[in-house]
């Protein structure tokens, strides 16, 4: 409902796509959450708004998140050439910051990744955070013979927050046809953040993410990924010559 997301006055528009701006997403979601509210987060970068364009239903699930984050360097750069002295909010870094914020007495549950990554992820957590109330973790490889015990499960759990880390456009396709059965959890897309917690994989040095360079990092740790990397200039000349009423 739009009652319940982020003020109208915060909200920034590229591509026709909206970025909300705060300065403490994860302080604004925790107390979202805490006066009864649910939300769906997306972390949008300039390929999930090149897949956008072409996606009238990713389209949609982002024009309804309750939250809408700038994660990638694209995104941002081109709200500073506007004149928008916004930061960057990987995903993985607001994530992290909500799940600080939790009380024990507020829960949380990872599902995605192949077998034994949101396992190891949620041990990885509950080592940095003494009182994390982790209620489960589940990969995401279900069958679809196993798939409604598991949501019965999670409905039955209904944790505070649920990381939800199975790739863009997937992750945001699941949470919104399964929100319902925890309409007042926050829901976080993670992309592969679950994988760079358990230690699968690495994140760019710190010195990289600082200087928007993480998107470098991860063509050199992966050099497959080259072809989604186009999404990059696409997105540059789509964003400047995007009809600003459409």
């Amino acid at each position: 409902m739009l009652a319940n997301r982020s003020n109208s006055s915060n909200v920034l528009r590229v591509m026709g796509l909206p970025v909300h701006w705060r300065p403490d997403y994860a302080g604004w979601l925790v107390d979202h959450y805490r006066q009864g509210h649910g939300a769906q987060v997306v972390t949008l970068n300039a390929e999930m708004a090149m897949q956008a364009d072409r996606n009238p239903n990713l389209r949609n699930i982002i024009l309804e998140a309750d939250l809408v984050v700038p994660d990638g360097a694209g995104v941002v750069l081109y709200f500073r050439s506007k004149g928008q002295r916004i930061e960057r909010s990987p995903g993985i870094e607001l994530a992290a910051s909500v799940l600080r914020r939790l009380s024990p007495k507020e829960s949380v549950f990872f599902y995605g990744g192949t077998p034994g990554v949101a396992d190891r992820a949620g041990a990885y957590w509950q080592q940095q955070l003494a009182g994390l109330n982790l209620v489960g973790t589940q990969h995401g490889y279900l069958s679809p013979e196993a798939e409604p015990a598991f949501l019965k499960h999670l409905a039955a759990l209904q944790p505070s927050v649920i990381l939800v880390g199975m790739g863009v456009p997937r992750q945001e396709f699941w949470i919104q046809q399964h929100r319902h059965l925890c309409p007042h959890s926050i829901w976080i897309g993670v992309g592969g953040s679950l994988d760079i917690w358990a230690g699968v994989k690495s994140r760019a040095p710190e010195w990289m993410c600082n200087n928007s360079l993480e998107w470098l990092y991860r063509l050199y740790k992966e050099p497959w990924r080259w072809r989604r990397m186009l999404a990059l200039p696409h997105f540059a000349w789509r964003s400047f010559t995007y009809p600003s009423r459409r």
